[in-house]
């Protein structure tokens, strides 16, 4: 008996030895990896303090350019939008994350329906913010509510799981090409998206979603930051009312709703397109200094003051 306890001992002993060994090479890959996550994570940890932060899933990541922002505005942007991030529980894990570091003057945040609509996972993603677990409780408690929190706890090299190989071949292959602080462009598509479908319109609400909507508000309001709720454009149609929830949200906290999908823009031009959800890198510039006349103006606007 007393050998087998041993044995085992010794199992458990070598397992977390190679956690912690394993744990500490992935460090050192996050560290070094020009893979796009790693990169924008050790920004949101170590560097981010911008006067206008962009927040968002892969439509914020690929839609906005600072450079052109920061020149219409004259402010400093930085495009904190994560693609895959999809829904309100990874941006108030990124915005815990910018706080700790900073407190911006302006915050917009690129807003969907899986925002506050039922998904079949409504944490599938957060688990990419996993190498930041451990630096900050309120971001942290989001993983509570995933269930993998004891899990991050327990195993250094898990918090790794989700992009470890791409974070590995970011040491090899430089996925920063064209990188406008924190803005990836997407090359041209080899043919334009067809004809424009229909999106359905979404009604059925998540409370608990809405509670982290409200938290996001909270939040912002402490530290005096104007947020704002944005829409790109998407090569699909809808009905006047597809945002009503975000609408109405924004409109009981006051907040400016900037919407460019509802009015159709850009549908008469495809080629702006990489398909029916992104804008590709000449449609993203075209958009940015259209977006970054409208905030100049937004932002000197009495009632935003």
């Amino acid at each position: 008996m007393k050998k087998f306890v041993c044995s085992v001992a010794f199992i458990l002993i070598g397992l977390l030895a190679i956690d912690r060994i394993g744990g500490m090479v992935m460090n050192y890959v996050g560290q070094y990896t020009y893979d796009v996550l790693g990169h924008k994570l050790r920004y949101l940890r170590d560097s981010i303090h911008e006067d206008v932060i962009l927040m968002g899933a892969s439509r914020c990541h690929h839609h906005y350019l600072p450079s052109i922002i920061s020149d219409s505005i004259g402010m400093s942007v930085y495009n904190a939008g994560v693609g895959g991030s999809n829904n309100i529980y990874s941006h108030y894990i990124v915005l815990q994350h910018i706080l700790a570091r900073t407190t911006p003057k302006v915050i917009c945040l690129e807003v969907m329906p899986a925002d506050y609509c039922p998904q079949a996972d409504d944490f599938s993603t957060v688990s990419f913010f996993a190498p930041l677990f451990g630096r900050n409780e309120a971001a942290d408690s989001v993983f509570r509510l995933a269930g993998n929190y004891w899990g991050y706890q327990l195993s250094h090299l898990y918090r790794y799981n989700a992009k470890a190989s791409s974070y590995i071949l970011g040491l090899i292959f430089n996925r920063q090409k064209g990188e406008d602080s924190g803005y990836i462009p997407l090359p041209e598509p080899r043919q334009q998206p067809a004809l424009p479908t229909k999106e359905k319109s979404i009604s059925d609400v998540d409370s608990l979603k809405l509670v982290y909507m409200e938290l996001f508000v909270r939040l912002c309001r402490e530290r005096n930051i104007q947020l704002i709720f944005t829409v790109s454009p998407k090569y699909t149609t809808v009905e006047a009312h597809h945002y009503d929830v975000l609408k109405n949200f924004a409109h009981n906290h006051q907040i400016p709703f900037m919407d460019y999908h509802t009015s159709g823009l850009y549908l008469d031009h495809p080629e702006y397109f990489k398909d029916v959800t992104h804008l590709w890198d000449k449609g993203a510039r075209l958009y940015s200094a259209r977006f970054a006349g409208d905030l100049k103006k937004l932002l000197v606007s009495p009632r935003v003051q």
